[in-house]
């Protein structure tokens, strides 16, 4: 995103200067004319600090927790790794359909309602593809952890544990989706452009951040949740998973401007997003086997911890 504003200048001696105001500091060009010699002199612009601790700010909070989650729960887990990409796979699958509907139907190009419910579809269809696909090479995983098992170090929970292949395709769908919901925004992020020249919000950058935050985990949660509906045939969950799929989605439209609407409604479309996140992930807990004792023990597990490291 450049915003730039440019002016002609003239000194008594007739030269000519550009200036260029570009991410609130001005940059001078100089033309020099004289006779049948031109002479130009360019200064190349450098991004500025703001520009780049608000890159690094926006990537640490969409990407941060995320990170952690891989390094702690996948990482030093290949088969984990395989099924991850695996899973991201299958979403750029979805996204590529999405985008041969949108570029074939003309007339709605321009319409984002249109692109977005179908890529809702196309993402919960790949979705159970990718389920199908796990459930059929369960037995061909199975052989792989006899054959290989201690030298690829891939334990036998990750195969019987339906939950864990949940989780980490939940987190490839996420991840991905994630990538390209803010990989070019945080390229514009980078300067050189101030944001809100033309009337643009300030808080767009923040707002697509925590937005895409939020997608990722939602994943995670829809993933667990839809895996779990199908093993036991619970098709409500399923319907529950795409509703509300469907339901944040569209909640993003609020962050455009309309002729109707001079602002971008952020505050409307984050905090019922995250309130979305919350209960997916409550029931994404009890589904997986969680409960309230769980919660107990793991509060006093921590308590006694900090009780001995204090003694």
């Amino acid at each position: 995103m450049h915003n730039q504003l440019i002016f002609h200048v003239f000194d008594s001696n007739f030269n000519s200067y550009l200036v260029l105001l570009q991410s609130r500091k001005v940059h001078f060009s100089r033309k020099t004319t004289f006779q049948k010699k031109q002479r130009s002199t360019e200064i190349k612009v450098q991004p500025s600090k703001m520009t780049m601790m608000e890159f690094f700010g926006c990537t640490f909070i969409a990407f941060g927790p995320p990170f952690g989650l891989f390094v702690f729960t996948i990482m030093h887990d290949p088969l984990r790794i395989i099924v991850l990409i695996a899973s991201g796979f299958f979403w750029l699958l979805s996204l590529l359909l999405s985008s041969i509907l949108w570029f074939a139907v003309v007339p709605l190009r321009e319409e984002l309602a249109f692109g977005l419910v179908f890529s809702v579809i196309f993402q919960e269809i790949f979705r159970f593809f990718f389920y199908k696909l796990l459930r059929k090479a369960d037995e061909g995983l199975q052989k792989v952890n006899q054959t290989e098992g201690p030298e690829l170090h891939v334990a036998p929970r990750d195969i019987t544990n339906k939950n864990i292949m949940a989780y980490v395709s939940g987190f490839g769908y996420g991840i991905i989706c994630g990538a390209f919901s803010i990989i070019n925004v945080l390229a514009d992020m980078v300067g050189p452009g101030t944001i809100g020249i033309h009337g643009d919000s300030k808080y767009f950058f923040v707002a697509t951040a925590f937005l895409t935050l939020c997608f990722i985990f939602l994943h995670i949660f829809w993933g667990v949740i839809f895996f779990h509906a199908l093993d036991k045939k619970k098709y409500y969950m399923v319907a529950l998973v795409v509703a509300t799929h469907m339901l944040v989605s569209c909640l993003t439209l609020l962050n455009q401007r309309t002729v109707n609407r001079a602002e971008p409604l952020y505050l409307a479309s984050i905090l019922p997003a995250y309130f979305v996140m919350l209960a997916m992930g409550v029931v994404a807990f009890f589904t997986a086997g969680g409960s309230v004792e769980n919660i107990k023990s793991a509060i006093s597990c921590c308590k006694s911890s900090a009780k001995y490291e204090i003694e």
